[in-house]
């Protein structure tokens, strides 16, 4: 494995599991030293240990945690170079306007997006004192389609991400700090695979779309984050990039 990521000290949400968990391996792979930080100890201890690198726990939807996460990374590493907000919910109460309740609205809204403000908030000025930074915000192929199977709150979250990562790109695009949305399509996650299992029929309604014919793989998503992250991304920021076996450039899918 090429080592684009030597030495870089790359903090990952979410990093117990799927895409974060996933991707964790790939930046190790790379070289980077890895900050996993989960709310769930064992999943995120498990991965740090698996990866060679740091276990945080924190809340990424409380301010104080975020700020104390990145904070610490900063004062134990001396840098933060890499900063993968991808920890995020898709609870079962999470459906159509007509009966998603505001309670529903309101958590997943915190998770999904209030997260990621807080982690872009506090990690932003550790990268401007070094000159340098990549931030990969998880976003969805969902904040770029209409679906009749809705999750509105989580539809709405992920559009918020991909505003979010825009205005944040431009922004800070001439101190050296890239920033970009990464928007998955749908990946065989174990929570996809749990909704899926008690549903086959809500999963082959939304396989038939995919011109692929099958979920991708957190491995594949690991492969565009370790992309983005590296400086062979130099020139993209601000970017909506998708990776979706085709799903958002589909009209009729093949037989």
């Amino acid at each position: 494995m090429q080592a684009r990521l030597q030495d870089r000290v790359a903090v990952i949400t979410g990093a117990g599991s799927g895409i974060g968990l996933a991707t964790a391996r790939r930046f190790a792979s790379e070289g980077a030293k890895v900050v996993a930080v989960d709310l769930n100890p064992d999943a995120g201890k498990a991965a740090a240990e698996e990866v060679g690198g740091e276990f945080v726990a924190a809340d990424v939807a409380d301010e104080q945690a975020v700020k104390a996460l990145f904070d610490g990374v900063a004062e134990r590493y001396g840098r933060v170079d890499i900063a993968f907000n991808n920890a995020g919910i898709s609870p079962p109460d999470d459906d159509s306007i007509l009966d998603t309740g505001l309670e529903a609205w309101e958590r997943v809204l915190k998770v999904n997006t209030t997260s990621v403000y807080f982690c872009c908030k506090y990690a932003i000025p550790h990268m401007r004192a070094q000159g340098k930074g990549s931030i990969i915000n998880t976003a969805s192929f969902v904040a770029l389609l209409g679906a009749a199977t809705s999750q509105i709150a989580y539809t709405a979250s992920k559009g918020a991400v991909l505003s979010m990562t825009r205005e944040l790109g431009v922004q800070f695009a001439r101190e050296g700090i890239r920033v970009n949305a990464l928007c998955p399509g749908p990946i065989a996650t174990p929570l996809l695979m749990e909704l899926f299992a008690k549903d086959p029929e809500r999963a082959a309604r939304r396989l038939v779309h995919v011109p692929m014919g099958r979920f991708g793989e957190p491995e594949e998503i690991a492969g565009a984050v370790a992309f983005l992250a590296s400086d062979d991304a130099s020139f993209i920021t601000a970017s909506t990039f998708v990776v979706d076996g085709g799903i958002t450039g589909a009209y009729v899918t093949p037989l």
